[in-house]
């Protein structure tokens, strides 16, 4: 299908991570999840990058009037239609980075107020380690990708963003597994019934989430699987790769 060139389809993979579009643009950016390989992997990538910051941080709002005078601007800008669309694109980026930077800095401030006790000698120096990357995951059925999932192994949370349909039952629940290598399900929990939900895995099942390890939704009673194994149909799943 036609659709943006390819630096506004980044930004709008961007946008769509980071959970700040609406109307139109926010359909049209599902539409695309569910039609387009390339915009996949490219909202995959923007989560993989996002992960670890949104663990970090909760979201602080910038002043209502900082917002509204940036628009403001923006609207009065004349013969410059096709700048001022770029433009509000990146205020709703900027909002959704301004929003983690400052409450990251806030928690910077807490610490280094904080008094100091005296500390005896450092240990022997030791070669620093790198955490394991961010993994992701596409999770769909024959049809269309349903789920955009994303593991940040150094904060042990899984991030979901709904990227297709899902089945509505209020007498029904969505519950999250992880199938590694001995091929035998561990629940995740239930699903929030948002666009977006953060799962945050104790250490036994945060060691389950290695590459090739299957991420599965089934659909079962309210309060999740009454026998600790999938008892309803499994309506979608995927496999986690590198972001």
């Amino acid at each position: 299908m036609s659709g943006p060139d390819p630096f506004d389809r980044d930004e709008l993979a961007g946008e769509y991570a980071l959970g700040v579009l609406r109307g139109a643009e926010l359909a049209g950016a599902r539409e695309l999840v569910k039609t387009d390989g390339e915009f996949r992997a490219a909202v995959a990538e923007w989560l993989g990058r996002l992960a670890p910051l949104l663990d970090q941080v909760e979201s602080v709002d910038a002043p209502p009037s900082v917002w509204q005078r940036v628009e403001a601007r923006l609207a009065g800008a004349q013969g410059e239609a096709s700048n001022v669309v770029a433009l509000k694109r990146r205020v709703r980026v900027w909002q959704g980075a301004a929003a983690a930077a400052t409450a990251l800095a806030a928690s910077l401030a807490i610490v280094l107020a904080l008094p100091r006790e005296p500390v005896a000698a450092p240990p022997v120096a030791q070669a620093p380690t790198q955490p394991p990357p961010p993994m992701v995951a596409m999770l769909g059925d024959d049809q269309e990708t349903k789920l955009v999932a994303s593991w940040d192994p150094a904060g042990r949370r899984l991030i979901l963003a709904v990227a297709g349909d899902m089945p509505d039952d209020p007498a029904r629940a969505h519950e999250l597994w992880v199938i590694p290598a001995d091929g035998k399900p561990r629940s995740l929990g239930t699903m929030q019934d948002t666009e977006r939900t953060h799962v945050d895995l104790a250490d036994a099942l945060a060691e389950l989430m290695r590459q090739g390890a299957t991420i599965a939704i089934s659909v079962e009673p309210r309060g999740g699987s009454p026998t600790g194994q999938p008892t309803g149909p499994v309506i979608a799943s995927g496999t986690l790769e590198g972001a």
